[in-house]
C-alpha cells in the first residue's frame, strides 16, 4: 500500500514527460514543481530583478506546456527548460534596456549602463546567516556587472553546473566561445570583488 506513492516520488524525467505529453496535467506540474526553483534563480541571475525572474518563471513554463507536443525525448527535460528560461531571460533585458544602449558583448559595463540589483532578497533567513548573506551579496553584486552574454555563460557553467557542451547548445555558441566568456567572467569577478575587499579594508 505504501509502495503507491514512492513509485511517484521515483518517476524519472523521461517517464513524467510522457505522461505529460499524453495529456496528463498532474504529470507536467510535477515536473514544474521540480525545476521551478532553480529556473526562477536562473532569471534571477541573468535580469537581476524579482518581478522579471517570476516573468520568465511563468513564460518559461508556460512556453514548454505550449509546444510539449513538438518536444524531443532524446534530450533532457530540464536542458529544454533552460534554454526557453535563457531566452526569456534575454529578451527581458533586451526590452528593458533597448533605451540604454547595452550589449550583449563587453561593453562599458562600469559606465552607469549597470544597475546593482537586490539580488539577496529572496535568500532564506539573513538575519541568521548575517556574514554569509553578507558575502554572498557582494558575490551577486559582482556578478550583476557582468554584461548579460557572460553573466548567462557564468550561471549555466559555475552555478548550475551544466557541461561547456550543454552550455554552447543552450546558448547557440561554439564550446570555444562558451570557455572564452566563462574565463573573461571569472577575471572579471576577482577583479571586481579585489576592489570590493580592498574598498572594505
Amino acid at each position: 500500500m505504501t509502495e503507491q506513492p514512492q513509485a511517484t516520488l521515483t518517476r524519472d524525467e523521461g517517464q513524467l514527460v510522457s505522461e505529460a505529453k499524453a495529456g496528463n496535467y498532474a504529470a507536467f506540474e510535477e515536473l514544474v514543481n521540480r525545476y521551478e526553483k532553480k529556473i526562477y534563480r536562473l532569471g534571477m541571475n541573468i535580469t537581476g530583478n524579482r518581478e522579471d525572474a517570476e516573468d520568465v518563471l511563468q513564460d518559461a513554463f508556460l512556453k514548454a506546456f505550449e509546444h510539449l507536443p513538438d518536444f524531443r525525448e532524446d534530450s533532457r527535460f530540464y536542458t529544454w527548460i533552460t534554454r526557453i528560461a535563457v531566452n526569456e531571460a534575454l529578451m527581458k533585458l533586451r526590452k528593458r534596456r533597448s533605451s540604454r544602449e547595452v550589449t550583449m558583448e563587453d561593453s562599458e559595463d562600469e559606465n552607469g549602463d549597470v544597475q546593482v540589483r537586490e539580488f539577496a532578497d529572496w535568500k532564506p533567513n539573513p538575519e541568521q546567516q548575517f556574514a554569509q548573506t553578507e558575502l554572498e551579496q557582494i558575490l551577486q553584486t559582482a556578478v550583476s556587472t557582468l554584461s548579460p552574454g557572460f553573466r548567462t555563460v557564468f550561471y549555466l557553467r559555475d552555478v548550475e553546473g551544466l557541461s561547456t557542451e550543454e552550455t554552447a547548445e543552450l546558448l547557440d555558441l561554439s564550446a570555444g566561445a562558451v570557455k572564452a566568456r566563462l574565463f573573461r567572467a571569472r577575471l572579471r569577478l576577482r577583479e571586481e570583488l579585489s576592489k570590493t575587499f580592498k574598498r572594505g579594508n
